[in-house]
């Protein structure tokens, strides 16, 4: 009997640490299988940020930290903030989670009511409209497809805003697409949500420093809708510390003091050492950021040249992240070995089981006829891995 709350049953489990798990079961088995599915940097946390938390773990950091984060933090976080992106915010508009995924959580639970709807651009990243439908309100998606470099356009919001839109949750660079919006499309949303002034912008920045095209822009630079916007960051895609999990939001200092009341009651401050290290990731040298960013750049090449040679592949060049999203809509309906291609998903368990590349489908993404690749992974994964579905993908008919 399903005793589980409707809460919990309108949720979808998180597809993309579904396949994770598929892929490691396979492995578990001796398969030799490549790993395509996680979003995570297959570096190690560079060697100042750990020295820091060994430091912080030697001096007795290990109580209780402030709900909101270390003034240590927060300041460096302030600092970041007016350094890289000509943002002023004072240490009481920060507050630090336990990861970006929280902080994102918190800004929905914070202000979205029972029946608000929240614009989510498709394709989003999987937990999006999860969050939302945990907060009671209601996702309104708007697809943007691989010619439009998957973003949307002003008409394109002004056209899903209602009188019950309470918010627009905006990612770049993108997951699951690596789509960066430059200031000129940026300022074409804030023109259009300046005018309704009810509208909060839930801006996801953490792929900020994984960017091929130069300056990050935020749409927090813009005064129109400055005080709407919440800014979400964190240490974890561009230092390589995914499992340190410290996230922030920066924010109009009464949101930010709304989710530390939320966060005080549901898991208290983040861990001590995290953040100690974190300060040494935002205040230390940034040359291992700029050394990960270059081989994320050289890897993007890589696969984007390599699956370009797929045929029935649609293939755009992804300006951020670390994700290739192509439409794959040629393959549906064909069958291989009793295996018939009726969706994406379908595509990502014949890839697993035939090619051993673990993948994932786009309908959880909102992009049913696309899926998803991390090349966070080594150049000679990415070269087998493409070869293998190549191959696989050759054998449908």
């Amino acid at each position: 009997m399903n005793q589980l709350s409707d809460r919990l049953n309108r949720l979808s489990p998180s597809a993309t640490l579904a396949m994770s798990q598929k892929s490691q079961e396979l492995k578990a088995q001796g398969v030799d299988v490549i790993n395509m599915s996680v979003g995570e940097p297959d570096f190690n946390t560079p060697d100042a940020i750990k020295e820091a938390a060994i430091k912080a773990v030697n001096e007795n950091f290990s109580r209780y930290s402030p709900v909101p984060g270390y003034p240590a933090l927060r300041n460096a976080i302030v600092e970041k903030l007016k350094k890289e992106n000509g943002l002023e915010y004072t240490a009481a508009q920060i507050s630090v989670s336990n990861g970006a995924k929280q902080s994102v959580c918190n800004a929905i639970m914070a202000l979205v009511n029972p029946g608000d709807e929240v614009i989510v651009p498709a394709p989003y990243w999987v937990s999006y409209p999860e969050m939302v439908k945990l907060a009671d309100g209601t996702p309104v998606t708007m697809y943007a497809d691989i010619k439009q470099n998957f973003k949307i356009t002003g008409a394109q919001l002004e056209a899903a805003i209602t009188p019950k839109t309470k918010m627009l949750i905006l990612c770049s660079p993108s997951n699951p697409t690596g789509s960066v919006y430059s200031k000129e499309e940026l300022k074409e949303l804030a023109d259009v949500l300046a005018k309704y002034p009810n509208i909060f912008i839930v801006a996801d920045e953490i792929y900020e420093h994984i960017n091929y095209i130069g300056k990050h822009e935020s749409i927090a630079q813009f005064e129109n809708v400055r005080d709407r916007v919440i800014i979400v960051n964190g240490v974890s895609k561009a230092y390589a510390m995914t499992g340190w999990r410290i996230g922030f939001i920066a924010a109009a200092e009464w949101i930010v003091k709304g989710c530390n009341k939320l966060q005080g009651q549901y898991t208290s401050g983040p861990c001590s050492v995290s953040q100690m290290a974190s300060v040494e990731a935002y205040v230390g040298s940034q040359e291992p950021v700029a050394e990960m960013q270059k081989a994320f750049q050289r890897r993007r090449d890589l696969i984007v040249k390599l699956t370009r040679e797929i045929p029935g592949l649609e293939v755009n060049i992804p300006e951020g992240a670390f994700y290739l999203f192509p439409k794959c809509s040629s393959f549906y309906g064909k069958s291989y070995n009793g295996q018939t291609i009726n969706n994406s998903d379908d595509l990502a368990m014949y890839l697993l089981t035939e090619a051993h590349v673990a993948t994932v489908g786009g309908t959880s993404f909102g992009a049913p006829d696309c899926f998803r690749m991390s090349y966070a992974t080594s150049d000679e994964n990415i070269i087998e891995a493409i070869r293998r579905i190549k191959e696989a993908l050759a054998k449908l008919s």
